[in-house]
């Protein structure tokens, strides 16, 4: 069975976005991957079809309601569904790669985007939402963030990629940043091509390459290096 996702969303017509192009694209016309929308507001129980309320104790925006997200959620994922349910939220937990990973190995996920000032709790709970987040900082709306997740995983399932090793090598992968890439002029603009990249001597690349990455991380991801050594809990 081909990983499937089914995003639940206020705004259906933001998918597929970018993933409809270039790699991520023709796998899903391979059918290596399906998404399906399901728009909240078609289990909203009104006449005008309301999916938010005012905030409990009071304060700023709207909340939107449990029993509209949960009548959405129910609809596409039943009892039976094994996929995750994510729902990208600021405060979630970071996504990493090592999660990532994990998506692309299961059958799939369900995302729900939150919009307004936030989901009520009790649908959270209720439905065991997984709460993700891609940055510290607030988007208008949980679809980017779907999207960006969507294309981590997606990119990493079999026949995706063309180089099947190239999700090997990447940042975060080894709990290092990626080393720089270069190639061909040999010279551009006064800037050459390091010698060790040309030499032909593969251990002294990857060596090359390993300090690098090291170098890299060491100046703009200290925190990563600190993960990497703390040692294994339990």
């Amino acid at each position: 069975m081909s990983f499937r996702a089914s995003v639940l969303t206020l705004y259906p017509q933001m998918f597929p976005g970018h993933l409809g192009e270039s790699l991520a694209g023709r796998a899903m016309e391979r059918g290596d991957w399906a998404l399906e929308t399901v728009q909240i507001r078609d289990f909203a129980t009104d006449r005008h079809r309301s999916v938010d309320d005012t905030p409990a104790g009071g304060g700023a925006g709207m909340v939107l309601r449990s029993d509209v997200l949960a009548a959405a959620i129910d609809h596409a994922s039943p009892p039976d569904d094994t996929r995750p349910r994510l729902l990208m939220s600021p405060r979630g937990r970071p996504l990493a790669q090592d999660r990532v990973r994990e998506l692309a190995h299961g059958p799939g996920v369900v995302l729900v985007c939150g919009r307004f000032e936030g989901v009520d709790q009790r649908v959270i709970d209720a439905r065991g939402l997984e709460e993700v987040s891609v940055g510290d900082f607030v988007l208008s709306g949980g679809e980017p963030a779907a999207l960006v997740l969507l294309d981590a995983v997606v990119r990493l399932l079999p026949g995706v990629m063309g180089n099947e090793t190239s999700g090997e090598f990447e940042s975060f992968e080894h709990g290092l940043l990626e080393h720089p890439h270069y190639t061909r002029p040999q010279t551009w603009e006064g800037r050459a091509i390091p010698d060790v990249l040309i030499s032909g001597d593969h251990a002294k690349i990857e060596a090359w390459r390993r300090v690098q990455s090291e170098n890299l991380t060491r100046e703009r991801r200290p925190d990563l290096l600190k993960a990497k050594k703390k040692p294994p809990q339990g």
